[in-house]
């Protein structure tokens, strides 16, 4: 997803969540072609940057994520979640 950025001129940020791949086919490059595939589109759209996201502990998914180039701590995420409200 691409979404306009009130700064650096109104050149767009490029956001990637939930890149999952199937645990019977990981280490194949499916979820590398997808996300190099996600880049390009972000280049090509004129993205300054592209943000992806992991709520994953897991180190394997952070190698998998600094392998593609992204570089972790350059951001602070914060996350609100939707109040649950109850259903009358």
């Amino acid at each position: 997803m691409t979404a306009p950025n009130l700064l650096r001129e109104g050149r767009r940020h490029g956001f990637l969540e939930n890149v999952v791949t199937h645990p019977a086919i990981r280490g194949r490059g499916h979820g590398r072609a997808v996300v190099q595939a996600a880049l390009t589109h972000a280049w090509a759209s004129g993205c300054h940057h592209v943000l992806m996201q992991s709520g994953r502990t897991d180190p394997k998914v952070h190698a998998f994520s600094q392998a593609l180039g992204f570089v972790p701590g350059r951001r602070t995420a914060y996350v609100a979640a939707r109040p649950i409200v109850p259903i009358a």
